[in-house]
């Protein structure tokens, strides 16, 4: 069975740093198209940045130059660097990843999310 397992979002003060990872637990062969949402109260679900193999990286212009994702394809995982985080950035972060697996002897790809993460910027 597969899962994403997200860990490092916390409490950090305005202009702080946070880096959160999102790992595929389970018989994993294929990871891909990896993405970064998140949802404040009140707000809708917004993609934060994705990247994906030999397309590159896209952001939110609202984390442009202040947020880096990056994956591991070895590792299964992948991260999100968060700098000179603002109030605004306060959400619940979710990973959202394209995984390949095995299922006996099926190969099988499914499109997974993360549990999610509180980030809280607050001084």
């Amino acid at each position: 069975q597969v899962q994403l397992v997200e860990s490092g979002g916390g409490l950090v003060q305005p202009g702080g740093s946070l880096k959160l990872s999102c790992t595929a637990t389970g018989n994993v062969v294929s990871f891909d198209a990896m993405a970064w949402y998140r949802q404040a109260p009140g707000n809708q679900r917004e993609l934060v940045a994705s990247i994906r193999s030999g397309s590159g990286t896209t952001y939110a212009d609202s984390v442009k130059g202040r947020f880096t994702i990056s994956g591991d394809y070895v590792k299964t995982t992948v991260y999100l660097q968060m700098s000179e985080l603002k109030p605004e950035d306060t959400a619940v972060y979710y990973c959202n990843v394209d995984v390949g697996y095995y299922s006996g002897s099926l190969f099988r790809r499914n499109n997974y999310w993360g549990q999610g993460t509180q980030v809280t910027v607050s001084s």
